[in-house]
């Protein structure tokens, strides 16, 4: 019996074990997969059970994606979940730290809620299809006149369909322990379709994902659904505003759950406002 293919994986598995970078690439490697072939499958699903493009297939993607956490030993503990569970349109906005935050919205994912992302998912394979089945929204970010139509026209159905539109202000993956300023879409979007807005702020993921430090262990993710803030009567006008109230209630969240030092050495906490 030839030994060498199984001396060959035995000895794979052991420097995978050893070596912490080794570990973290196929890690990363396997979510990727994951992904796709979850896509696959999901894609197959959706277009048996629903025909076509609609937010009922979010909780078919939704049920796919949750189960990835059991591959890495993530846990999720949410608190004020029954904010989300309204019967009404709203935006929810969320920090966004890494390639892992899809698992943490889906975790949190309502009914009849739908993201907005960047266009160029749309043409990442199966993937880009079934957010594109799931209803999601594309945005060229490079053409800002086209953007501002796109929400214009989200705006408009989010009111008419009774859909819940998933955020992520800051724009862009941001793992650094804070939060980067917000975009104004999401608080645009809100007050021209007159709707509250709910953040839902994630604890730091550093403790166990990190990418400078090419770490990817099992660990557990606080999750925080702050209270509705609403925008009825505002105006363009207020966005700055909003856009501040929002931003400093989901930072002081954000430092509390991780408890993530301020620059005064404290430990931020409820009730307390770190300096910006």
């Amino acid at each position: 019996m030839e030994l060498w293919p199984w001396l060959t994986a035995a000895l794979l598995v052991l420097f995978v074990q050893l070596s912490p970078t080794v570990n973290f690439y196929a890690k990363v490697a396997l979510y990727c997969a994951l992904c796709f072939s979850a896509s696959t499958l999901a894609v197959a699903v959706c277009l048996l059970r629903h025909g076509g493009r609609t937010v009922e297939n979010m909780s078919i993607i939704s049920w796919f994606v949750r189960s990835f956490k059991y591959a890495y030993g993530l846990r999720f503990e949410m608190k004020g979940r029954q904010k989300l569970e309204v019967n009404h349109p709203c935006v929810i906005i969320s920090n966004h730290q890494s390639i892992l935050d899809m698992m943490g919205l889906m975790e949190a994912l309502p009914k009849r809620c739908v993201q907005i992302a960047k266009r160029e998912l749309l043409f990442l394979g199966p993937v880009g299809l079934i957010m594109y089945l799931g209803g999601v929204f594309f945005i060229n970010r490079q053409r800002s006149s086209t953007a501002m139509t796109v929400m214009a026209k989200v705006g408009e159905r989010m009111v008419q369909e009774n859909l819940k539109v998933w955020i992520y202000p800051e724009g862009t993956r941001n793992d650094n322990g804070d939060l980067l300023p917000f975009k104004k879409g999401a608080f645009y979007l809100a007050i021209q379709a007159q709707v509250p807005i709910i953040p839902v702020v994630y604890s730091s993921f550093s403790s166990f994902y990190d990418t400078r430090m090419r770490r990817f262990t099992s660990g557990t993710v606080q999750v925080e659904v702050l209270d509705a803030i609403p925008t009825r009567g505002l105006t363009v006008a207020d966005v700055p505003k909003l856009m501040d109230t929002c931003h400093q209630a989901m930072r002081t969240t954000f430092l509390h759950m991780s408890k993530i030092p301020q620059e005064n050495g404290a430990t931020a906490g409820p009730g307390t406002l770190p300096a910006q």
